[in-house]
């Protein structure tokens, strides 16, 4: 079956996948996407939907095309060029759409998708989006966009319409060339012009004097017209504008030749507008005539863009990161659970002598250390296990004072700001206690000479983050100090992984990118802002939400040691399963062995009695998770723990009772009491 002969994909999976995007977003989450050529959202590549949210957040015309047939995709903001075929674009290949323009950027389309960006600026396009055609000019850029095995799958596009502009600059240009006829044969009309104009006006002279100004003058830039001709115009120019601009003019008094540039004027409210100026000289030799025009809103138009086209970079760099790092981070955790749980029962049955305990104590302890390193990867990748509930924040960061001073030391002064009523946030509080550390442990190292360090919990709104959040109400935390600070080429990297600046054997440079990858994984994000000399703050975004919330229910019972009971043991790496075993045995179970879901299922079936499961994860073919599904079906009342290294996107339910790789022996006897305890 095709994709588009797919059957409608439930709203919710959708809304999961595409949440917030204005009215686009609503439409792409109620849209029928089973006669499109992009199939169900809930089957897109991560890279498809990381672009499509960034789109969707955008307030600047923005669109991508994926797959063979370009399947298109737009947000709000771009709605409004497409005028009549809004909102039947949606979902319909590129090519139909545009169909009249097909000609003028396919070529332009063929260089993205070979992997090549293209940028046009003022492109003239003959387009029909309003029942007839009309003459258009736009600035757009196509950009490659690479699939999740790094192939490119699509292209993304932001645009801005310049008709608008080009049609002014078009009748700009022909009143400049004919200026000085003009002012002579036509006074009555010119008067008009100086009045009525948008424009700003001027006669000047090459000595640094202006004659006469406009009225727009004082719209655009706020000075009265006393004080324009009171000054010389280089007083108004940007100090770094201010030397080319004075040497155009020159040039011009020189050849006698008109002449345009872009400088920036002080405003009288102090600060600076973008102005561009086409100007010509008189005939007398002695003055010319200025026609400037406000360009800051296509300026930041320009800024936009560039900054949507980083964010778009630095979004994908950061997702094949996290991707690389994950998958690693798990491989090295079935690496380590037979090490750790070698080694924890070597110490506990106090095997050889004292330098052969010293020996294993050594490696025990290194074995931690990278427990500890692959988790904070995880945290990165967003993949380590987590169970967020209901944290009163304020109550943690007041709980904390007294560790993170002993942590950190006496020659810094900790202060802790949280109000008694502030509202709970979604977290885990372990996670969390250990992210405020890393910040600390941070922000101590930014002041060898001591300082001041500020632990502070408010209430914010998602409009008041500098980067995209769902809309909603988060609690802010903020670690601030008054350290050394960071300069811009360090705070664009700082949450990279690996990446510090404290020396060889002073960091793992994983601390900063583990509570991004908490926030990110628990709804929220990290930001940070930094100045050299002026110390650092970094604020973690947690959604908030009522206290007592999201109780799961409980599991079944069994008593915490053996007694004689029977654990079915599931797992495809050969020496996990081993050291697992021996640690269930020394709990007193009786082990029966399998190395895939499917061999347990068929133990289960031939009428093994066993009294609770333990499984890991992943596995090829059946996974852990959909064992336990398998058995709630079928045996409702056999506990069941799942093993697993990290989390997998819509992998194990949030109820099923799970145990985190690598683990010691009391870590697996926990688990099991729980289960005992029934989750209370």
């Amino acid at each position: 079956m095709s994709l588009r002969d797919a059957a409608p994909t439930p709203a919710a999976d959708v809304a999961a996948r595409l949440p917030g995007g204005g009215d686009m977003g609503a439409r792409m989450r109620a849209h029928d996407w089973s006669r499109s050529p992009l199939g169900a959202p809930t089957a897109w590549p991560r890279s498809l939907l990381t672009v499509t949210r960034l789109l969707l957040d955008s307030k600047f015309p923005m669109f991508v095309a994926w797959g063979e047939d370009l399947g298109f995709l737009y947000n709000d903001a771009y709605a409004e060029i497409l005028g009549a075929k809004h909102p039947k674009a949606l979902g319909r290949p590129f090519r139909e759409i545009w169909a009249e323009i097909w000609s003028d950027i396919s070529p332009l389309i063929d260089a993205a998708l070979s992997g090549r960006p293209t940028y046009s600026e003022n492109l003239p396009l003959t387009m029909n989006r309003k029942g007839f055609d009309e003459e258009t000019w736009f600035t757009f850029s196509y950009s490659p966009v690479h699939d999740d095995d790094g192939r490119v799958a699509g292209m993304f596009c932001a645009v801005a319409e310049t008709t608008g502009q080009v049609l002014a600059e078009s009748r700009l240009r022909k009143l400049n060339e004919t200026l000085g006829e003009q002012v002579a044969l036509r006074v009555a009309e010119r008067d008009q012009l100086w009045t009525l104009s948008q424009d700003m006006l001027a006669r000047a002279d090459y000595d640094g004097m202006m004659s006469a100004v406009s009225p727009a003058w004082g719209e655009v830039l706020g000075w009265s017209e006393a004080e324009l001709l009171s000054r010389g115009y280089a007083t108004f120019m940007h100090p770094d504008d201010a030397p080319p601009t004075l040497e155009a003019l020159e040039q011009m008094g020189r050849t006698g030749q008109p002449t345009r540039f872009e400088n920036r004027i002080a405003t009288r409210d102090g600060g600076w507008k973008s102005i561009e100026w086409t100007v010509a000289p008189e005939r007398d030799g002695a003055n010319f005539i200025a026609i400037g025009r406000d360009v800051s809103a296509a300026r930041k138009q320009e800024a936009d863009l560039a900054a949507a086209q980083e964010a778009l970079r630095q979004s994908q760099k950061m997702e094949a990161m996290g991707q690389l790092t994950g998958g690693v981070a798990h491989d090295f955790n079935n690496l380590l659970t037979p090490i750790v749980g070698a080694l924890d029962m070597l110490q506990r049955r106090a095997v050889g002598g004292p330098r052969d305990q010293r020996l294993i104590a050594g490696a025990a302890q290194s074995a931690e250390r990278a427990r500890v390193l692959v988790q904070r990867l995880l945290a990165f990748a967003r993949r380590q296990p987590l169970s967020p509930v209901p944290v009163d924040i304020a109550r943690l960061v007041r709980d904390m004072a007294d560790l993170v001073s002993s942590t950190i030391g006496p020659h810094i002064r900790v202060t802790v700001q949280a109000a008694e009523d502030l509202p709970w946030a979604i977290a885990e509080a372990n996670q969390l206690e250990m992210a405020i550390l890393n910040l600390a442990v941070n922000a101590r190292d930014a002041m060898p000479d001591g300082g001041s360090l500020t632990i502070r919990a408010a209430t914010a709104v998602h409009r008041d983050a500098p980067v995209a959040l769902r809309p909603g109400a988060y609690v802010r935390l903020t670690v601030q100090d008054t350290g050394e600070g960071m300069d811009a080429a360090t705070l664009a990297r700082a949450a990279e992984p690996f990446f510090s600046t404290k020396g060889v054997g002073r960091g793992t440079g994983l601390g900063l990118s583990m509570v991004h990858g908490l926030a990110s994984q628990l709804g929220g994000a990290l930001t940070i802002s930094s100045r050299p000399g002026a110390g650092t703050a970094v604020d973690l975004w947690l959604p908030q939400t009522a206290s007592g919330e999201t109780l799961q229910p409980a599991p079944p019972t069994i008593e915490a040691r053996g007694a004689d009971r029977v654990a079915l043991l599931v797992d495809d790496e050969e020496f996990v399963r081993l050291s697992t075993a021996e640690m269930l045995k020394d709990l007193g179970y009786r082990v029966v062995e399998a190395s895939s879901a499917v061999e347990a299922l068929r133990a289960i079936a031939n009428g093994a009695a066993v009294d609770l499961v333990v499984t890991d994860h992943l596995m090829a073919g059946m996974t852990g998770a959909d064992l336990a599904q398998a058995l709630r079906a079928s045996h409702p009342d056999l506990p069941v723990i799942v093993v697993s290294g990290y989390a997998e996107e819509g992998g194990i339910a949030p109820d099923l009772p799970r145990l985190t790789k690598p683990f010691r022996q009391d870590e697996l006897a926990a688990s099991l009491a729980a289960l005992s305890r029934g989750g209370d």
